[in-house]
């Protein structure tokens, strides 16, 4: 799982300087995404139809409440399961939540969390936000990179990608 930096500029001009300059330093122009809206974006690498609609918000949204869900069926299981006497049921049940909670809590603090709803306003302004996907021991790198060479970047966080869907 790839690491997905995201950056604001004032214009298409500042982000193509900053594309070419992650291209010399090795980053293919496929792990480079641009979204603007009411902006021709030249000759910046567009984003896919995927990633304009924050696929991978609706994929976290979807997994964070089926494990919710899953959780609570194991809940009223467990006290059913209690109160008939089946304690082999109990314990079963009881295991399914201990999993549906460690892999909330590891979600809740190893993935990182940024969406495109979160630049909805800055985009309306016209401003230009590149996405870069990195591997996660570059995301120090490549940011202070940005944020030293090209002060006029607002930096915007870090999310996740999955380069294999195109997301």
């Amino acid at each position: 799982m790839l690491r997905r930096l995201f950056f604001l500029f004032p214009d298409t001009e500042h982000a193509q300087s900053v594309v070419d300059e992650l291209v010399d330093r090795g980053i293919h122009t496929r792990h480079i995404h641009a979204i603007a809206k009411g902006v021709d974006l030249k000759s910046l690498p567009e984003a896919t139809e995927r990633q304009k609609a924050d696929t991978t918000f609706r994929l976290e949204w979807f997994i964070w409440n089926a494990n919710l869900v899953l959780f609570v069926v194991a809940l009223i299981a467990f006290i059913s399961s209690l109160m008939s006497g089946a304690l082999l049921w109990a314990t079963i049940t009881l295991l399914i939540m201990l999993v549906t909670f460690i892999a909330g809590e590891q979600f809740v603090v190893r993935v990182p969390d940024v969406h495109l709803t979160e630049f909805t306003d800055a985009l309306s302004h016209g401003e230009v936000l590149l996405m870069i996907d990195v591997p996660a021991h570059r995301v120090a790198e490549i940011e202070d990179f940005v944020h030293h060479r090209h002060p006029e970047a607002c930096v915007g966080g870090v999310g996740w990608a999955m380069d294999a869907f195109d997301m």
